[in-house]
């Protein structure tokens, strides 16, 4: 991660942290990438970062991986 500081300023990781917020059931990917509009590739690097920050964490069963906001990441979506 080269400047984590970029990632609050752009709008697709924006997107995703209000998307999640909004909804408070806990998501899949490919959703999550269709209801944001990008590349379902897009959003994994995109989560692969919010998780590092650990505003977002996965929750495997299976094959599957959900994705939900952690309580830091919730604040965050609060302030966007």
């Amino acid at each position: 991660m080269e400047n984590n500081f970029d990632i609050f300023f752009r709008r697709k990781p924006a997107l995703m942290l209000v998307s999640l917020k909004k909804n408070t059931r806990m998501r899949y990917g490919s959703v999550l990438a269709k209801e944001v509009d990008c590349t379902y590739s897009h959003a994994v690097k995109i989560l692969q970062t919010l998780e590092a920050l650990r505003l977002v964490e996965f929750d495997k069963k299976g094959r599957i991986k959900l994705i939900k906001l952690t309580p830091k990441g919730k604040q965050v979506a609060d302030a966007i």
